[in-house]
């Protein structure tokens, strides 16, 4: 969030209930007007030639790894294995913002966040959201929107 607020960028926050049992696509929020269609997940990939690349798309869809080789220049790509998310990234699972990794890496963001004024992505911490215009987010990050990430 400091780094939206010294890019003089709006945005407020969602706070939600969180427990370890729950994935959040089945949780609930305070605000009854919250839609889940805006809500993207932040994941973390390692590609064979270029190291980590993340991606940002809807909650509710699958990422092709496939795909994302190919934009990121990678033959071969997979997840981040979960016990090196917090040391490259700085951020636990559950909790994975693509803002303010610890090192800036290549992000590509799945071309639907534009169909919302505003989309909500993690917070940086389990159980806080960050409610942001897309084309702020993009900018924030340095990312690239695309068409064909998803399965």
């Amino acid at each position: 969030m400091r780094l939206l607020d010294q890019a003089k960028k709006t945005y407020s926050t969602i706070s939600y209930p969180y427990d370890n049992q729950t994935d959040i696509e089945n949780r609930t929020f305070s605000d009854p007007l919250f839609s889940m269609e805006r809500l993207f997940k932040t994941l973390v990939t390692k590609g064979d030639k270029t190291g980590v690349v993340v991606a940002v798309v809807p909650i509710h869809e699958k990422l092709s790894l496939k795909k994302l080789s190919k934009l990121s220049g990678n033959k071969k790509m997979t997840l981040l294995p979960l016990e090196d998310l917090q040391k490259t990234t700085g951020y636990v699972r559950g909790g994975c913002s693509p803002l303010a990794m610890k090192k800036p890496f290549p992000t590509f963001l799945d071309n639907s966040i534009f169909d919302h004024e505003q989309i909500a992505v993690n917070a940086g911490q389990r159980g806080l959201l960050l409610d942001i215009n897309p084309e702020d987010l993009v900018a924030a990050i340095q990312g690239a929107a695309v068409d064909d990430i998803l399965l």
